[in-house]
C-alpha cells in the first residue's frame, strides 16, 4: 500500500514553473531518495507535501488523507527533519520534545521522550538548551522530534548534512530500522554514497520534472555511468543527454 501518493503536482511562481506535473508514490516500508541539483524543485515538492506551500494543481495523499482537503489528519501521520528547520534554541532538549509531543498528541509522552533521546544518544543533553549544542547535536534533536509521533511518513531534507561520520552512521541506522518496522521515508541528499547505501529507489528531478527513476545500485549502469555520483553530475549538467 502506498503511504504517499503524488499525482500531477505543479507549482508556478508567476511565469516560472518550479514543479512541472510530477507524479510518484512511496510504499509502506520503502525509502525513496528525491535527488537533483539545487533549484531542481526538491524542497518545493517537500513543502507542498507538508502543506506549507499550496500546489498550483495536482493532488497529494498521505495515508489516504488528501493533504489539501484534510490537512490535519494527513499531517498527524507525518513528520519532518531538515538542517534549516532548527528547534527553538532557548528551550532545553526535553522541553523541545515535550512541546512538539503535545502538538502531535503523542500518548505516554514522558516515556516516549525518554525512548527517542536514548535512540538518538541525547540523554546527556536532556536539560541543555538546544541553542548551545553543536550543529550535529541539534540535527540529532531535530531527528528525535521527527520520530516522536512514530509517523507513517517521514520527510527528510538533507538530514545528515551537518553530521560527523559516526553520527551520520547512527542516523542512517535508525532510519533503516524505522523503515524495517513499516515506516515510509522520502529523503533528499547530495551524498550519493549514502543514498546508494540507504535508499530502495531514487527519483532524479531536473528543472521541476522527474527525469529518471530506479534502484540506486542499478540505475547508473543502465545509463552508462560508473556510480550514482557520476549519474547525478550528468543530471545536473546535461539532463537532456539522459532524456533523449
Amino acid at each position: 500500500m502506498s503511504v504517499l501518493e503524488v499525482v500531477d503536482l505543479k507549482k508556478r511562481y508567476g511565469e516560472k514553473d518550479a514543479v512541472k506535473g510530477i507524479s510518484f508514490s512511496v510504499a509502506r516500508g520503502e525509502i525513496v531518495g528525491l535527488l537533483g541539483p539545487n533549484g531542481a524543485g526538491k524542497t518545493t515538492t517537500i513543502s507542498m507535501i507538508l502543506g506549507v506551500l499550496e500546489p498550483s494543481s495536482g493532488s497529494i495523499h498521505i495515508a489516504r488523507h488528501h493533504v489539501q482537503h484534510n490537512r490535519t489528519e494527513a499531517l498527524k501521520a507525518t513528520n519532518f527533519a531538515a538542517v534549516y528547520a532548527q528547534l527553538p534554541g532557548n528551550l532545553t532538549v526535553y522541553q523541545n520534545l515535550s512541546v512538539f509531543g503535545h502538538i502531535y498528541e503523542v500518548p505516554h509522552l514522558p516515556k516516549r521522550i525518554q525512548e527517542v533521546m536514548q535512540e538518538m544518544d541525547l540523554m546527556k543533553f536532556e536539560n541543555t538548551k538546544a541553542g548551545v549544542l553543536s550543529s550535529g547535536e541539534q540535527t540529532r534533536v531535530t531527528l528525535a522530534k521527527a520520530f516522536l509521533n512514530k509517523p507513517q511518513l517521514l520527510l527528510l531534507d538533507e538530514p545528515t548534512a551537518s553530521l560527523d561520520p559516526s553520527s551520520a552512521q547512527l542516523v542512517r541506522q535508525k532510519i533503516k530500522e524505522y523503515a524495517a518496522d513499516g515506516g515510509t521515508v522520502l529523503w533528499t541528499s547530495h551524498n550519493m554514497h549514502e543514498v546508494t547505501d540507504v535508499c530502495d529507489r531514487v527519483l532524479f528531478v531536473s528543472h521541476g520534472s522527474i527525469l529518471l527513476e530506479g534502484n540506486p545500485r542499478e540505475l547508473p549502469q543502465q545509463h552508462g555511468k560508473e556510480n550514482l555520483e557520476e549519474l547525478f553530475i550528468t543530471v545536473a549538467r546535461e539532463p537532456l543527454t539522459l532524456s533523449d
